[in-house]
């Protein structure tokens, strides 16, 4: 392995490569962007392969316990068929860095680094501590945006791009370990958003996609030290020359307000996509969640925007079998499905987080009972995402088109307002561009069209 390190304040790591693989949500994927700007910038070669890099950096979740087993197994696969070797030096991180810190080292003893969402700014410096020691390093703890200000500008990532505009949560949602592994909600300054939007703009960047565990609790100062609010960051963002879609994840619905309605209602780059997670349709299952709200609430919410928006498409998160779960509950979860219908949702059968006040709830319900409810309630939710397919058949989208079809490169890649995928012919010019297409026909979730 060939790389030079200078351990000072600022110093500069020469002649290293690196390669990055994301698993989870959003979030960790524009975390691992900026691992790969922080990389980049401190002297590394990106690789798009683990054989050929000398350091191979892993960010993943600990939502549920199959992403952690899914990063393990990929580490042995990957030793397995010789892809990474021990000179490798592996640095693993995201959430389930956070939840098990020097327990990794007990799980993999081939893991070299770990690293936690809040400490990934000191990425480099851990390299180079083991780099000169042979040591492991264990590094999760910071304060949530100090990240922010050691990062590098985003170079070029496409016609989209990922924004975080707030770390952490402190909702304590009974089921879910965010808020121990991300820790308390904290908002990024008004101004760093805005230039960090209008960095991405520069590069050629049309759509922004804002990111929090609960983007609609963003309380940033603005530079007179004001408070602003997430509804009045939709307008400042809006108002950025250049910007011509806005998406932002994830949305409670307890905190979504009606001044956040009133800008989907005002400000048409708002994507017709909005994801409002509601969990369960059980009002007994929510107060144990500690959701704070009722399902009624939620059908209200979903009211007020198909009001404000009647475009919008509404997708969901949903979780079957959360200890004590009955038949009964579930049907309320039915209920509230074929209520609202759904567009493209997700659906997962809980998963025991160690430390979270669910872990210690009694679970009488057996296994096989809720991989029925899951099959029967995936069943229902696709059933409603094709209809909403099929529903664009004949109109005309408004698409960003984003590269070329993986199933055909002679046609191009787009994505509507809605988030459907949408390919089409046409020439690599419009890579990069809003373009409106009409819908000529439908496979399966994909739309198929013409360029207007």
């Amino acid at each position: 392995m060939n790389i030079t390190t200078t351990l000072k304040d600022n110093f500069k790591m020469q002649l290293g490569s690196f390669y990055v693989e994301v698993w989870g949500c959003q979030m960790n994927v524009y975390d691992g962007g900026r691992i790969k700007d922080l990389l980049t910038a401190a002297g590394f070669a990106q690789v798009n392969s683990p054989k050929d890099a000398d350091i191979v950096v892993l960010v993943t979740c600990a939502v549920r316990a199959k992403a952690e087993d899914k990063v393990f197994n990929q580490i042995a696969s990957w030793r397995h068929t010789g892809d990474i070797n021990d000179d490798t030096i592996i640095a693993l991180g995201g959430c389930v860095g956070s939840e098990l810190a020097e327990q990794i080292l007990e799980l993999d003893k081939s893991v070299n680094i770990i690293f936690g969402p809040r400490t990934i700014h000191r990425l480099p410096q851990m390299i180079g501590q083991f780099t000169a020691t042979g040591k492991p390093v264990v590094d999760v703890t910071a304060d949530a945006i100090d990240k922010f200000d050691y990062m590098p500008e985003s170079g070029p990532v496409g016609p989209s791009a990922f924004v975080t505009i707030m770390e952490g949560c402190s909702n304590k949602c009974t089921y879910c370990i965010v808020p121990y592994t991300r820790g308390e909600e904290q908002s990024r300054p008004v101004q760093d958003i805005l230039d960090e939007c209008v960095n991405h703009i520069s590069n050629g960047v049309l759509e922004i996609h804002l990111l929090g565990q609960n983007v609609n609790s963003y309380h940033g100062l603005n530079p007179d030290g004001t408070v602003c609010n997430f509804s009045s960051l939709l307008y400042e963002i809006a108002a950025i020359p250049g910007v011509e879609r806005i998406r932002f994840t994830t949305s409670n619905p307890m905190d979504f307000t009606d001044d956040i309605i009133k800008a989907v209602h005002d400000l048409d780059v708002i994507s017709d996509s909005i994801h409002v997670p509601i969990q369960s349709g059980s009002d007994r299952i929510l107060h144990a969640m500690h959701r704070r709200y009722t399902a009624k609430q939620y059908i209200n919410l979903v009211k007020k925007l198909r009001e404000a928006r009647p475009t919008v498409h509404i997708s969901s998160d949903f979780i079957v079998g959360f200890p004590g779960e009955t038949d009964e509950d579930f049907e309320e979860t039915m209920k509230v499905v074929n209520e609202v219908k759904f567009d493209q949702s997700f659906s997962f059968v809980y998963s025991i987080r160690p430390g979270t006040p669910a872990a210690k709830l009694e679970d009488p319900v057996p296994k096989e009972v809720k991989m029925q409810r899951l099959y029967r309630l995936q069943n229902r939710l696709e059933e409603l995402a094709s209809e909403y397919t099929q529903s664009f058949l004949g109109t005309t989208q408004r698409c960003l088109v984003e590269g070329t079809s993986r199933k055909d490169e002679s046609e191009l890649k787009s994505r509507s307002s809605s988030g459907r995928i949408v390919v089409f012919k046409g020439p690599l010019s419009l890579v990069g561009k809003m373009v409106d297409v009409k819908i000529t026909s439908v496979i399966a979730h994909t739309l198929k069209g013409e360029l207007v």
